[in-house]
């Protein structure tokens, strides 16, 4: 353990990789030779992870400054005040839809589903059905105009 603190330069962290290390050699233990040696096996395992722990951490410092920092809460508390005045947006864009295509656009896009399944519940054609969400899709992207920007 002493030759991982050494490196890894934090008790703890020593003490995991130790940890680490003794139950990977349990875990193999059939398949280890019997004429090798398990001190050395367990100090060149340790030394190895305690290694890759440092590289590791190396690695992460160098990539903090690119990292996605945390919102604060007051970007956090506007963006769901603009989520939810987007939401009733759209739900408002929605409810204006003729009846018929409300419905056929509720369907597909709620319900999930397909433009065939709707076809064959409502008793229309395929070709309605697309009609009916091309026009549902150009109203909801006029009324919608000034979110997509």
């Amino acid at each position: 353990m002493r030759a991982s603190e050494s490196i890894v330069q934090s008790r703890a962290v020593a003490e995991e990789i130790v940890q680490d290390v003794l139950l990977e050699l349990w875990k193999r233990r059939e398949g280890l030779a019997d004429d090798s040696s398990p001190q050395a096996y367990l100090f060149q395992s340790t030394r190895n992870r305690s290694l890759n722990h440092v590289r590791h951490e190396r690695v992460t410092k160098a990539g903090e400054p690119y990292a996605r920092r945390p919102e604060s809460v007051e970007s956090t508390a506007h963006a769901h005040v603009v989520e939810d005045e987007m939401q009733a947006t759209v739900r408002r864009a929605i409810d204006s839809l003729p009846e018929r295509c409300r419905e056929i656009f509720e369907m597909s896009r709620t319900h999930g589903l397909k433009y065939s399944e709707i076809a064959v519940a409502l008793g229309i054609s395929i070709k309605t059905v697309e009609a009916q969400m091309g026009k549902a899709l150009r109203i909801l992207r006029e009324e919608l105009r000034q979110w997509m920007e």
